[in-house]
């Protein structure tokens, strides 16, 4: 399976308010099938754009590792992770292992 492909795998989202103190309430964002893959913030679209960075450098680097990463149901046909990486400002390095051809 080729790396855009891995990207593209959609996993369960599992969302919860936390307060870290009296009053103070932040969310907490994880892909539970992707082990360590958990992000949190004052701000859901925050957290959500830190927690997809995550779920991109986990799989990124599995595959660097000759790896896959869980594969619980099929890549979505409609992803885009090419637009997704640029989006959230990654390195070069991801997006030219996803332009080319190889896994």
């Amino acid at each position: 399976m080729h790396l855009r492909e891995l990207l593209a795998i959609p996993y369960l989202l599992e969302a919860e308010a936390v307060e870290r103190e009296p009053g103070e309430w932040l969310i907490r964002l994880t892909y539970p099938e992707l082990q360590g893959c958990a992000a949190e913030g004052a701000v859901v679209e925050h957290a959500l754009r830190d927690l997809e960075r995550r779920r991109i450098d986990i799989i990124v680097g599995l595959v660097e590792q000759g790896r896959l990463p869980p594969i619980p149901r099929q890549p979505l046909a409609t992803s885009d992770p090419v637009w997704t990486v640029r989006d959230l400002g990654l390195s070069e390095r991801v997006t030219a292992r996803l332009t080319t051809s190889n896994p």
